[in-house]
């Protein structure tokens, strides 16, 4: 599995756990939640500061998100 795949398993994992939505979570975010689905579903790669925004909004640490990426 590629990383950005890993990575958007990742989100969409800690993001039902926090009972969010895409749209909830793009709000929490300043992202679009169209945004939110593409990094769900791997196509885009996310930039270090949306990595850092996305853990922040979910009450997590970016290292988390990137859990499983070798």
């Amino acid at each position: 599995m590629e990383p950005h795949e890993v990575f958007g398993r990742n989100v969409r994992r800690e993001r039902k756990r926090a009972a969010l939505s895409q749209e909830a979570l793009g709000h929490a975010c300043d992202l679009h939640p169209t945004e939110i689905s593409r990094l769900e579903r791997a196509v885009r790669e996310p930039r270090l500061g949306t990595i850092v925004k996305l853990a922040r909004a979910l009450g997590i640490t970016p290292a988390q998100l990137m859990d499983g990426i070798r």
